[in-house]
């Protein structure tokens, strides 16, 4: 359906809040009076894409430029998709709804290679020519940064730049270097690329042309002899580094819906399999006053209750002990949790065993990659058998109940004898448990080992799809027993992978044929068609093994060996023959220096904080001691209109709880280790439902003002959600709930008819058939519960309800059962419940 709007498609799609853009430190500019306008696309699902704090950094920091606008775009749903195609609906930003294809700069974060083709989804659906080399003066040009770029190679002819490392002061040169040349009347696109091209850490594709020899890759040319290497960008000092202290809080439930804390960045364990251990050197950590300072203005920004240390390795941060404590400290009496997703076998000392005691467990992950401790030397993973069993004892000690691995198979020089350990390792690790009288709860993941570029590894072959899944469903079958849970990354999806990872331009024309094919969100397993892959690498003439299953040799040219990561090629073809030889290689950060030649020990250096300097620093400053409680019972009178209609109850639940912590209202909170606001609230609306009055009831530990909690949390809620009254009750008081509701329903494409209303109103009994959470058939009749139907207009209808118990039924089963309205008119119908004549008001 043509000249439709997003507006118009929200309400048939699913999750519609995700495309709302008006969260909670969301930043909305006046269009009109900026220079620069740039959307950051995340290739991915909203609940994705806002659990990656990258994006949030680069958010924060251009918008903080007064004259530069930066709003946010994820791929959508399929669905919304869908109905973006049929109705001619243009992608567009969240914050202004601007079509992509309006906007000055579009940058996509690019994390993960199986999300390749979403980037042409969502250029295809702002109607922006994919090839760089396509696109005119016209067009935006099209960016993009993240982890993937190391080698561009695979998808370079889609963008006009690349980022290559950290993108904190990347992003704001390149921005203004933009500005300066559209006040000079902008004109040639090739003159921004040649201002692009001389800030360090950007890549410009069509400044370099590959070169082939028949099937194989020769080399890569420079266009220009000043601009032969990309040097990798490095932020040297965390803490002098631009970080939100007030993020988005996102709607719904995204993968990480917590206070996120970079504690530091890279890591020196020097893992020869891991592309993130390599490309992010040197560790650089923050410092706990920095850390300390940053959550206490993100947590009065945000509300969060909870709390997540982020690295590559968080137990080896040198000032882990003092952080947690001063978190503990300042948080733990407002029920703010820290959590812990896992720690590295080895780094458990007894100060920190004694503060994680504290801490909020889920499920204890450990990653030993290999069962043996010979692969373990080979892939320079530096943790012993032993250390594991004492690990996992101590996790189960702190109050740990699932513990979960994480091996890889493949690896170089990887035998069977290996992979027999890790089948051994988890059965001893089992009986350890039982024998300790504990029930073993032991979750199993394995993947294929993947060469990424500029590791060690990066010249080793990847094994075969049918050797990983022989490999993989023989470890299934012997680690079938009880209390041991096994899961896999698809085969499928890692050859793929390593196809992407290690490719070089030719790919561009398999990704444009796989996307036309229908190939997209490939890095979720129920969208993933491995099928529909096989058929485009066919017809695109690519030869997967070439890029995947074969040896290469140590001087064979790579596809990215222009780009410079800081990590030379001597370094890691020495890594290379250590693994080999089993040598393993010391921890830099508490050794010498490995001569990796990412630092120069001028600007580029590790920044490691020694305990000793910082053990004390929150010891007796900084404490909140819970104040004595005064339980007051308030109700809470609020309104649901316009946009907030597209909430669903546990989201909206979820917005309350941290309006009011970002309010500053001292919440009583339920017994237990997982303690919850002392909140409830009265008949959950419907998605799609507006109210002129809803209610509910909280628990405050302390006295208040009604007309300061009014204002107080109008301050902090979205548009579409209005405090409106609030009244004290007394703490034994049961709610008193209305035993009717009047609602309004207005329908846009067919019309309300007399005589169905007169047909229902004369029969004696009308039938509905409901079913329950629990899959039964439940007749209920609707004669018993709708109290009256009156027609306002052909359009509009009044109906009121009886609040039966037992025998729930919105009004839109009453609409349809009643007109045989189709899905479409009833989800596109607005209802809005009628506020109760009654309300006790501030």
């Amino acid at each position: 359906m043509k000249n439709q709007s997003l507006k118009d498609i929200l309400p048939l799609i699913e999750k519609p809040s995700r495309y709302l853009g008006n969260e909670k430190n969301s930043v909305k500019k006046d269009i009109e009076s900026i220079s620069l306008h740039i959307a950051l696309a995340f290739p991915d699902l909203y609940e994705i894409g806002m659990s990656h704090f990258g994006l949030q950094i680069l958010y924060h920091i251009l918008n903080e430029q007064t004259h530069i606008a930066a709003e946010r775009v994820y791929a959508p749903g399929s669905d919304l998709a869908a109905h973006m195609k049929s109705a001619g609906v243009s992608l567009s930003s969240l914050e202004t709804g601007t079509p992509l294809s309006g906007f000055d700069i579009i940058g996509f974060s690019l994390l993960y290679e199986m999300n390749y083709t979403n980037v042409l989804m969502m250029l295809d659906l702002a109607g922006i020519p994919f090839y760089s080399s396509d696109r005119g003066d016209s067009h935006p040009m099209i960016i993009a940064g993240g982890p993937c770029t190391v080698n561009p190679e695979p998808v370079a002819d889609f963008f006009d730049a690349m980022v290559i490392g950290d993108g904190e002061s990347v992003i704001v040169e390149m921005a203004q270097a933009w500005m300066k040349w559209k006040d000079g009347g902008g004109g040639d696109k090739n003159s921004l690329l040649k201002d692009w091209a001389n800030i360090e850490g950007v890549y410009v594709p069509s400044f370099f042309q590959p070169v082939y020899d028949g099937p194989d890759f020769k080399e890569i040319q420079p266009k220009f002899d000043d601009y032969r290497r990309v040097r990798r960008a490095i932020v040297a000092d965390l803490d002098q580094a631009a970080f939100p202290d007030s993020p988005v809080v996102a709607y719904g439930r995204p993968v990480h819906d917590r206070l996120r804390l970079e504690v530091a960045r890279g890591c020196t364990r020097g893992c020869r399999f891991c592309q993130a251990g390599m490309i992010y050197r040197p560790v650089r950590e923050r410092s706990v006053e920095n850390l300390m300072d940053l959550t206490e203005k993100s947590i009065a920004a945000t509300g969060y209750e909870d709390i997540s240390l982020l690295s590559l390795s968080t137990g080896d941060y040198g000032s882990l002990s003092a952080l947690m404590q001063g978190l503990f400290n300042c948080y733990s009496s407002e029920n703010i949790a820290l959590s812990f997703p896992s720690f590295r076998a080895g780094t458990l000392t007894p100060e920190i065993m004694n503060l994680v005691k504290q801490v909020r467990k889920t499920g204890f992950t450990i990653a030993p990659e290999a069962g043996s401790d010979r692969l373990r030397a080979v892939i320079n993973k530096n943790i012993t058998e032993q250390e594991i069993f004492d690990t996992v004892s101590s996790a189960f000690e702190l109050g740990w109940k699932l513990i979960k691995f994480y091996f890889m198979i493949g690896m170089p020089t990887e035998t069977d004898a290996d992979r027999l350990a890790i089948v051994d390792l988890v059965k001893r690790i089992r009986q350890k448990l039982k024998s300790e009288g504990r029930r073993p709860n032991i979750n199993v993941s394995i993947g294929t080992f993947i060469p990424k570029p500029h590791v060690p590894f990066q010249w080793s072959p990847q094994i075969s799809l049918e050797e990983s899944k022989k490999i993989i469903f023989d470890l299934k079958r012997q680690l079938k027993m009880p209390g041991v849970e096994f899961k896999w990354q698809k085969p499928e999806l890692s050859i793929l992978e390593g196809l992407w990872a290690r490719g070089d331009r030719r790919l561009s024309r398999l990704l444009e044929i796989a996307y036309r094919k229908g190939c997209c969100f490939d890095g979720w397993s129920d969208r993933f068609d491995y099928p529909l892959w096989e058929t485009a690498i066919h017809e695109a003439g690519v030869d997967i093994n070439y890029y995947t299953t074969r040896i290469r040799s140590t001087d064979e040219p790579l596809p990215w060996d222009h780009i410079d990561t800081g990590v030379s090629r001597e370094f890691l073809i020495s890594e290379y023959e250590n693994a080999l030889t089993e040598t393993s290689l010391p921890d830099c950060r508490s050794g010498d220096c490995q001569g990796c030649g990412v630092c120069d020990f001028d600007k580029i250096k590790p920044v490691c904080f020694a305990p000793e300097k910082t053990s004390a620093l929150f010891s007796n400053s900084g404490v909140r001691h819970p104040v004595p409680s005064q339980d007051v019972r308030f109700e809470i009178f609020y309104s649901k209109t316009g946009a907030a209609k597209f909430f669903g109850h546990l989201e909206m639940v979820n917005i309350f709880s941290r309006a009011i912590r970002r309010a500053g209202l001292k919440t009583k909170f339920t017994q237990g280790f997982h303690p919850k606001p002392k909140m409830s609230f009265h008949n959950p609306l419907s998605v799609g439902m507006e109210s002129e009055e809803e209610s509910f009831y909280i628990m405050l530990r302390e006295s208040a003002n009604c007309e300061d909690i009014v204002s107080s949390m109008n301050s902090q809620l979205p548009e579409g959600l209005l405090v409106t009254g609030c009244s004290n009750i007394p703490a034994n008081k049961r709610p008193k709930l209305s035993e009717t509701a009047d609602y309004t329903v207005t329908v846009t494409e067919e019309a309300f008819e007399d005589q169905k209303i007169t047909a229902f109103n004369e029969t004696a009994e009308w039938f509905v058939t409901r079913t329950t959470k629990k899959g039964r058939k439940k007749q209920i009749d609707l004669k018993e519960i709708v109290l009256n139907l009156k027609r306002l207009s052909p359009v509009t209808l009044k109906m009121q309800l009886k609040m039966v118990e037992g025998k729930s039924v919105r009004p839109a089963d009453v609409i349809k059962s009643v007109f045989q309205f189709s899905d479409t008119t009833i989800l596109c119908a607005e209802f809005l419940k009628e506020k109760q004549k009654d309300t006790p008001e501030c």
